[in-house]
């Protein structure tokens, strides 16, 4: 039976772009990247926050969002790193957000959008992108392999997003530095709140570790952070938030709270 997921991949491969002459010279003349895995890395729970103007499971978060004046809100508040959601069809964004967002801060920013084909490699470090979105459910292995390089050979980093222990395996043996785990079922797009913590000690040693989706507040951030994650990825409870910089500011604090040091 289709799933929404389905839905979505076939919206994207169907517009698949092609790698093009200009599109490589966008890609290699791109400003220098700011390092997303080194700012993973630290000694604490790095948060990861997102410019989000909507979603399939909410509708409308937010649809007049300023990027720019959200990214300054979350680099404020102590974010590590920034998620933008340049997915116009489905989520509302564009590349436009993303570079408004990221002419805004110095922090490093995560392209999320579904990518599908070496050309959205391209395409992500040509509007400016740090890192780029590698979701495993959506690819098959040779293509994740070739991903993943390319993104390495363009200086991105790859985050790459799982949703079992089969999908962390197949990541870790495509070469992912970074692996991430979404707790938001993909088919149905229900947050099962447990799935991160389970799938911890799946992930090896030297490999930064990523929270997903279901994050609501410093509870969760701290549960997390105790289950031995480097990072948290949050959207929709920070972008609806009245005080944006507090909103990120209370999570930072219950990372560091959780008497976890790396």
């Amino acid at each position: 039976m289709a799933t929404y997921l389905d839905g979505i991949l076939a919206w994207h491969r169907e517009r698949a772009g092609q790698v093009t002459e200009d599109l490589v010279r966008a890609a290699r003349t791109a400003p220098p990247v700011r390092s997303f895995a080194d700012a993973l890395s630290g000694p604490r729970v790095a948060v990861i926050a997102e410019v989000k103007r909507r979603s399939p499971s909410r509708g409308p978060l937010v649809p007049t969002l300023d990027p720019a004046a959200c990214a300054a809100a979350y680099e404020t508040g102590g974010a590590s790193a920034l998620s933008v959601l340049t997915d116009e069809a489905f989520f509302g964004g564009s590349p436009a957000d993303l570079r408004a967002a990221r002419a805004a801060c110095e922090l490093p920013v995560l392209r999320k959008d579904f990518t599908v084909c070496p050309a959205d490699c391209l395409d992500a470090r040509a509007m400016g992108a740090d890192a780029v979105l590698l979701i495993v459910a959506a690819l098959g292995q040779g293509l994740l392999e070739s991903l993943v390089a390319l993104a390495g050979e363009l200086g991105l980093d790859a985050l790459v997003e799982c949703h079992d222990r089969t999908e962390v395996e197949r990541a870790v043996d495509a070469g992912a530095r970074i692996v991430g785990v979404n707790q938001r079922d993909l088919a149905t797009f229900a947050v099962d709140a447990g799935r991160a913590a389970a799938l911890r000690e799946a992930i090896p040693s030297g490999v930064l570790a990523v929270a997903e989706s279901g994050i609501t507040g410093p509870e969760d951030v701290a549960r997390l952070t105790g289950a031995g994650y480097d990072a948290v990825l949050v959207g929709e409870a920070l972008v609806v938030a009245e005080d944006r910089a507090a909103a990120v500011g209370a999570l930072v604090a219950a990372g560091r709270g959780a008497g976890v040091s790396r």
